[in-house]
């Protein structure tokens, strides 16, 4: 394994490694905080919207909770009298023609993974490009959208925002405090400050909104119906996920009294069919996200669904935001 592949292991603690590289971590955070002012001087100039736009991202690298906290936000505010639109860079895959709209039936290889779970759950229009102002321009005045959100762009600062929401892993946190490369940091942690809402997966601290990944039941790759949660209790099964936490995966499964053989891939990995032959008859259970990466694929292949269950003060809060901004727009 190369030593950048190697990099992960040392951000969740502080090892010679990381110290070794604090002096470039350092170097990271000052490129980006001039960046940052620069873009809040006017220096570099940030591009409005006609619809208020709401950012959901993380300070580190790796899964937090985003997409299925994205997905509640667009089924959350449909159902209040909003027509939201998702924008998503579409991580892992090879946009053609950008912006690109994705349907259910995209192929994850070209629209990323990520992108294709929004637009199964989300009940809202999904665009993927890197180019996030012209994919949410695109969902405001071609699709009517009246309400953006921006899945994992905390640090895209050229598409304005009125609404900042960020997402902590409760586990990990922010790992051994660096930014990269010494650890897992993209903006020091100073930069929650100034977001509107904090969300936290697990336990959360004060001044944090808590948020839950409720376990809903399997469903076979292949499709099909959702399976009770017990279907598996008590046996030993392959456990496969390509996500930024694998962990939390396992222990997941753990809790819901299945014997999981973990087999940990790097985020976004694209799969192969071996990938997921162990050379017995043992079920294989994945998460949806790598699922659908895996659709081609024959076998006892199943992933466990789940929905994000933010604590009821986080509505509660993004509403009274969502009046300011309102308001504000009225004023202006």
């Amino acid at each position: 394994m190369s030593l950048l592949a190697r990099l992960p292991e040392h951000w969740y603690r502080r090892t010679p490694l990381s110290w070794l590289l604090w002096p470039v971590s350092w170097l990271y955070c000052l490129l980006v905080g001039c960046r940052r002012f620069l873009y809040r001087t006017g220096v570099f100039k940030s591009q409005s919207l006609p619809a208020p736009v709401i950012v959901v991202g993380n300070l580190t690298v790796g899964g937090s909770g985003k997409t299925p906290l994205v997905i509640w936000l667009a089924r959350h505010l449909r159902d209040r009298g909003y027509r939201p639109g998702i924008v998503t860079r579409g991580y892992g895959g090879s946009l053609l023609r950008p912006p690109q709209r994705v349907t259910t039936a995209s192929d994850p290889a070209i629209v990323g993974d990520e992108p294709l779970l929004l637009a199964r759950h989300a009940g809202c229009p999904v665009m993927a490009d890197a180019d996030r102002v012209r994919a949410a321009r695109a969902l405001a005045t071609e699709l009517q959208c009246n309400l953006i959100l921006s899945d994992d762009g905390l640090q895209h600062y050229r598409l304005a925002r009125d609404i900042e929401i960020a997402v902590i892993d409760g586990e990990r946190r922010f790992g051994n405090g660096f930014c990269l490369p010494a650890g897992p940091l993209r903006e020091p942690i100073g930069r929650l400050k100034d977001v509107h809402l904090t969300v936290t997966q697990g336990v959360a601290r004060p001044g944090e909104h808590r948020m839950d990944l409720v376990e809903t039941g399997y469903c076979a790759v292949e499709g099909g119906a959702l399976k009770p949660l017990d279907i598996f209790n008590g046996q030993q099964v392959h456990a496969v996920a390509g996500i930024g936490n694998p962990g939390r995966f396992f222990g997941h499964l753990r809790k819901l009294g299945v014997r999981p053989i973990e087999h940990p891939f790097p985020d976004h990995h694209v799969f192969r069919e071996a990938d997921v032959r162990f050379g017995d008859d043992l079920p294989v259970i994945m998460t949806e996200k790598d699922a659908v990466k895996c659709s081609s694929f024959s076998g006892p292949l199943w992933y466990l669904a789940v929905e994000a269950k933010p604590d009821f003060d986080f509505a509660s809060a993004l509403s009274a935001r969502l009046k300011e901004v309102k308001r504000g727009q009225e004023t202006a």
